[in-house]
């Protein structure tokens, strides 16, 4: 399996590369419009690099860091859909899908898969250049989900959580079910320990999403959560609702991180 080189957010800690651009990569068949993208960006400090199709893409991405992909959903050959969907099993490299298609279902697949962000063509430069910038902003402030880390464990309150094998352990050391969104849900509060998350960070940092319409997930996979991991989940201690800001993890978190470059 090829293995890619890419920038990961880390949260609050997260240090940018000193010195150098953001790099991009547009994806795109339209060698037109991959050309105005990316002499676009270029003339706002971007760093870009393109690529007409999925292998280009993957050739790009084994031979150097981004911190961002745009990509085209309608490509021949292997389409934005099958490459994102490549792309997340692998990384958390932030991503936003271009396309014709602007019905709202295609929308919300494209971010059921994992995009981070999706704009319709035909589309400003300038908009795009806005949403780079929030995804990024999004991506550097917050400790992502999606990210594997080897031998990764994370303990609060005598809890153990396992991201690599997606395991959670009580106090006395017994295996914890958990949905896949509970889980997602738990390591997002864990890793961001302390900070406020708003539903919509939540959301994006659990599906890559920013959308509003949903938000009401979130409080019922919450609800589930604390039922599971709450000794009284009427009073939590450990995931606290901030009236009118989102949610709280308040235990002491600490995470271990075997192997992992500095």
């Amino acid at each position: 399996m090829e293995t890619y080189r890419y920038s990961t957010p880390a949260g609050p800690s997260y240090n940018p590369r000193m010195n150098e651009p953001t790099r991009v990569l547009v994806v795109d068949d339209d060698r037109d419009l991959r050309a105005l993208v990316a002499d676009f960006l270029r003339k706002h400090g971007y760093a870009v690099d393109t690529a007409a199709d999925g292998a280009a893409m993957r050739t790009a991405l084994t031979r150097g860091h981004f911190d961002l992909i745009v990509l085209d959903i309608m490509m021949p050959g292997e389409d934005g859909l099958a490459l994102c969907r490549a792309l997340r099993a692998q990384t958390s490299l932030p991503i936003i899908f271009l396309s014709a298609l602007n019905e709202e279902m295609d929308t919300i697949v494209g971010l059921e898969l994992g995009a981070d962000d999706y704009i319709t063509k035909p589309f400003a430069p300038r908009e795009l250049l806005a949403r780079i910038r929030a995804v990024l902003r999004r991506a550097h402030s917050l400790a992502p989900v999606h990210r594997n880390l080897a031998n990764e464990h994370i303990s609060f309150a005598g809890w153990r959580l396992e991201p690599t094998r997606r395991e959670l352990h009580d106090p006395a050391g017994a295996l914890v079910s958990l949905t896949a969104g509970e889980f997602d849900l738990l390591l997002a509060l864990t890793r961001n320990a302390g900070r406020v998350l708003t539903r919509d960070e939540l959301l994006d940092l659990t599906r890559g999403r920013s959308a509003g319409a949903f938000d009401r997930s979130v409080d019922v996979q919450l609800s589930r959560l604390r039922r599971k991991v709450e000794s009284n989940p009427a009073e939590p201690d450990l995931i606290k609702t901030v009236r009118g800001g989102g949610y709280l993890f308040t235990a002491h978190v600490t995470r271990h991180i075997a192997n992992e470059a500095p």
